[in-house]
């Protein structure tokens, strides 16, 4: 008997509907950031941060600013 050296791949029976692939596909939605306000100058920042505009966090000044010559 002769052999063969030949890979046999899984091939699917039917072809997946756009129904079924859009369903698979549908928790890939990008989401917008969730932002907040800063309680000291009211810029928006993301949660648990500090505010890159006047260096505070949850209502204390945490980071001072540098002041030019």
């Amino acid at each position: 008997m002769m052999q063969l050296d030949i890979q046999l791949f899984a091939v699917p029976f039917r072809k997946v509907s756009k129904t079924r692939k859009r369903m698979r596909r549908a928790h890939n939605a990008m989401t917008a950031p969730g932002l907040t306000n800063c309680k000291e100058c009211g810029a928006q920042i993301k949660p648990h941060r500090v505010c890159p505009e006047c260096g505070s966090y949850k209502g204390k000044t945490v980071v001072e600013e540098k002041k030019e010559a």
